[in-house]
């Protein structure tokens, strides 16, 4: 039942006195028209989480659609909106579901969509059962949306001769190149999460070894146990950020961390990178273990904004209860960003802008 306001509900009943005091000489009653009926206005606020489950959430940005996509552990979805706070009424679409058995059958965690030299790919993880086989893998779709065509398996996204555990795949375009960033062991044994970067031939190909960007190194990296993980790219004026995850997700103390390099620097090069020696999002007002995010422009493309994961309580894990947020994040005098603290959970916030 739609409510409207007092002035709206008073200029009905006027017109309906009116309607009932239009007669002709003849004594025959001649209805005045309806009234258009007014729409109810439009909200200005939204509230977080945007989904009841979604961890590793993804945006990215395209003629004015937003592509949303997160870990489902056995397919990968794509929902589609004109407005991300309205994600939750937004139509998903399943464009890949997993062979019954083989490398990528398992496990299938934090998908990317990226646009490409002209077609679409989604970078995601996945092994054949135990988490020891997971890899990053690639598909590849030609179709100017991709909710639509044909996905096709472009294969694993890795070096033969560096063939160990890989997570979190994303991308950097920097200097006329592309670049491949993840998460990794060290070695095939396992051990501790460090960040990885290697340069692009192509959408799914790797040129020459993997250079170590980054590796859990401050105690609030090593919560559980060390972790860095997740990489996502951010640029803002003349520098190129690293907003990574760092900690075991299991723990309430998983949060970002953040790497900072200019953005004509060969990123090939450790030196080039900066790490910030404290986090810059961490658990509070009830979100706890927030990280694995992607930004996003508002609609009108004034204001920027972060998309993460969070728990509602505290020991919840790294289980399908981190549910997805949004928050609008400024810029600090030095250039960095400035993510604030995580938003209240069913607390009303403006819209991004354009909505």
């Amino acid at each position: 039942m739609a409510i409207f306001p007092s002035s709206w509900r008073l200029l009905a009943v006027a017109l309906l006195l009116t309607a009932g005091a239009c007669k002709d000489s003849g004594g025959s009653s001649t209805p005045a028209p309806a009234p258009p009926t007014p729409a109810p206005p439009t909200a200005a606020t939204y509230t977080n989480p945007l989904l009841p489950s979604g961890p590793d959430p993804w945006v990215y940005q395209k003629d004015g659609f937003y592509y949303y996509m997160q870990t489902t552990g056995n397919n990968l979805v794509i929902r589609k909106t004109a407005k991300v706070s309205e994600l939750g009424s937004a139509v998903s679409t399943v464009i890949w579901t997993p062979p019954s058995n083989g490398g990528n059958s398992r496990n299938i965690w934090a998908p990317e969509l990226h646009f490409l030299d002209g077609k679409w790919y989604v970078y995601f993880t996945a092994g054949p059962g135990a988490d020891a086989g997971q890899r990053t893998w690639v598909l590849e779709n030609p179709a100017t949306d991709p909710t639509t065509g044909t996905w096709t398996e472009k294969g694993r996204v890795y070096n033969p001769t560096e063939d160990y555990w890989a997570i979190d795949g994303t991308v950097l375009e920097q200097n006329g190149k592309r670049y491949f960033l993840w998460s990794g062991w060290p070695a095939g044994s396992g051990g501790e999460q460090r960040l990885y970067i290697s340069e692009m031939s192509n959408p799914w190909t790797l040129i020459g070894p993997r250079v170590e960007l980054s590796r859990p190194q401050y105690s609030w990296e090593k919560n559980g146990f060390g972790v860095n993980e997740g990489p996502e790219i951010l640029k803002h004026g003349d520098k190129t950020y690293v907003v990574y995850s760092a900690s075991f997700c299991g723990t309430d103390d998983y949060a970002l961390g953040l790497l900072t390099a200019t953005a004509t620097a060969d990123p090939l090069t450790p030196t080039a990178w900066t790490k910030t020696a404290t986090p810059v999002f961490v658990k509070s007002n009830g979100a706890y273990g927030p990280g694995h995010n992607a930004f996003f422009k508002s609609k009108d493309g004034a204001e920027d904004w972060i998309i993460y994961h969070a728990n509602n309580s505290a020991g919840q894990g790294c289980g399908d209860v981190r549910n997805p947020r949004i928050q609008k994040f400024t810029w600090n005098t030095d250039g960095t960003p400035n993510f604030g603290v995580p938003a209240a959970i069913n607390t009303a916030l403006p819209r991004p802008s354009g909505e």
